[in-house]
Parts: C-alpha cells; structure tokens; sequence
C-alpha cells in the first residue's frame, strides 16, 4: 500500500492534530461562536500513536503535531517521547504558539526535538491583545530566545493580514536579521463559515516581498528536495535569519502538496479547503477492525485528494472556503 492520489502526488506529510482546545483566541482561527469538541470524542494518546504507527508504514516521513495548542494538553510531552522511542528517524515538529513552552524547553530538546514552528503574527504587545484576546507577547519571545539558546530551530509563523500588521514588517525583518530564525509570512485563508477574511485585510505574498525589499537586500533561496515545502525562503543580507512567503490564495501549490491532516477528534482530511473527512475515531476503537482497515481507508481517502484551489474558486465572495474553523482542523 502507498499514498498516492489519482493526480500522482504522493503523501509523505501527516499533520496530526492532538487537541482543539487554545489559550488563546485568535481572530483568524476561531469564529465567534465555537465550541470545543467534548472530551470523549478526542483522540487519546493510543489512538494517536496507532496512527502514527500506521503512517510510518506507509512512507509518511514527516510528522507535525498541533492544536489548538498541543501543551495545553495534558501528558503531552511523554506523548511526544513516545513517538520519537518508536520512530527515532521521523522529521518529528510541533506547531506551537509558543506562550507555555519556555519550561519544556530543555526537556523537548532532550527527547530529541531539533526544531519547532512558533505562530507570532506580531512584535506589538497591543496588537498581540487585540489579535489574541491575551497579552502573552514577552512569554512567547522568552519561549523564542531559550529555544535558540538551547540549539533548537525556529521557524516563526505569522499570518499577513492589512491594517493589523503589515505596518510591522520593517521591525519584523530587523527580528530576522538579529536572530538565526526563518519567518514565513502566510496569506490569510478563508477558512470557517463565519470566516474574517476580506479583500481589505487580504495581504498577498508578492507584496510582502516587494515592500520587504525597500528595507533588506533579499536573495532567494533555492529549494532542495530535503526542504521542500510551500514557502518561497529569502535570505537577507547581513542577517542570520531568513523571510519566507507561503501563498496559498494568491499563487497555490496544490500540485506538489504531499500532505493529510487528521483532527483531534479522529477526522482525516486530505485538503485543508475541503470539508469531506473520513472517520477514523470509529474504526479505531471498534476491536472488529483491524489496521488493515484503517490503511486501506488512508490509502482510499487518498487517491481521490483534491486540488484545494479548484475549490477555493468556487467559494462566495463572503463565505469560507470550508465550513471548518482553523482552530478544529489543526493547521
């Protein structure tokens, strides 16, 4: 059995999503209405580490645990031992948003955890309230500096959004050049049906770069088969860090996506703008199936993985890609 779809894209990529539950309350993630998904319809650590298990067999080569916010979860850090234990060999990364993780720092890194990717669409203590709901600014650049000091990589995560940020981009690169980081700027998506999205806010990837251009010499970087992922990289000139751009909506790149995404509560989505999911909760727990069973459906779900942005054209102007929050899909 492999991951390849009918288009012949093959899968190597899980993200796995081990909670929807947040200490934060980020405009572009959460609509307003939401509500979390009840405890006992969230996947448990055994379900979790079958899956994983299950993948590894079927060539995925890269894992990326998210939420919400993974620590917010109880046991998550022996969750994350247990994985690298079993697969010492898999690219192992947590998104993060980096506002509880300055005392698991030392530990993350001794159970082998190289690098993490960090959400930080600010450097304004004022703007992260108001994007947020909290001012946890000064913890998420602690947790930042000890993850540098302790050897692991950092890549910074930032959605673009006009009028909230774009005025930060000048502070954003001197960030960059000051501290060995990648930060990837990414286009607002549409995402839920009570979506935020606007062609006002809607700040593309070609503009980032040209406006970063008045104020840093960029060189692009060329994409090698171990890094290549969705971000267009730039270094900068005279700076230890590097800018990133990642486009879903204005230049997509569905035709080399290699990914799946699997929910908290045990749905597999093969396409972040598609609401079809594929129930794995049931089948996990039903102890008439067997692994068999849930490979032949990652396999199935698979092949018929759409082309995102085929769907993304076919939105209303002021509906959501997909009815799904961010929040509830993980990233």
């Amino acid at each position: 059995m492999t991951l390849t779809d009918k288009l012949g894209r093959s899968v190597s990529y899980l993200r796995l999503s081990v909670t929807d539950r947040c200490n934060l309350r980020c405009k572009y993630c959460m609509t307003k209405d939401f509500t979390f998904t009840p405890h006992p319809n969230i996947l448990r650590y055994e379900e979790m580490l079958r899956l994983v298990n299950l993948a590894a067999t079927l060539n995925i080569s890269k894992l990326r645990l998210t939420g919400g916010e993974p620590f917010v979860r109880r046991g998550f850090m022996d969750f994350v031992a247990s994985i690298l234990q079993h697969h010492a060999d898999m690219d192992l990364r947590i998104t993060t948003n980096g506002t509880l993780i300055e005392p698991y720092v030392k530990d993350l890194k001794k159970i082998g955890i190289s690098r993490l990717n960090i959400s930080l669409d600010t450097l304004n203590s004022e703007t992260f309230e108001k994007i947020t709901g909290h001012d946890y600014l000064n913890a998420v650049l602690n947790s930042i500096s000890a993850c540098l000091s302790a050897g692991i990589r950092v890549k910074i995560n930032a959605v673009a959004m006009k009028g909230i940020n774009d005025h930060e981009l000048e502070s954003f690169l001197k960030f960059v050049k000051e501290n060995p980081i990648d930060l990837r700027f990414i286009e607002f998506m549409p995402m839920g049906e009570d979506t935020r999205w606007s062609s006002e806010v809607f700040w593309s990837a070609e503009e980032i770069i040209q406006q970063a251009s008045q104020y840093a010499v960029l060189n692009p970087v060329k994409r090698s088969a171990e890094s290549h992922g969705p971000a267009k990289m730039f270094s900068i000139e005279g700076g230890k860090g590097r800018l990133g751009v990642i486009s879903p909506v204005s230049s997509h790149f569905c035709g080399t996506c290699n990914r799946l995404r699997i929910t908290s509560d045990g749905h597999l989505r093969t396409c972040l703008f598609s609401d079809k999911t594929y129930k794995l909760r049931e089948i996990l727990r039903n102890p008439k199936l067997t692994d068999e069973t849930v490979k032949r459906v990652l396999v199935a779900a698979t092949h018929d993985k759409p082309l995102g942005y085929n769907i993304l054209q076919t939105r209303r102007e002021n509906n959501g890609v997909c009815e799904t929050q961010m929040s509830s899909i993980g990233g």
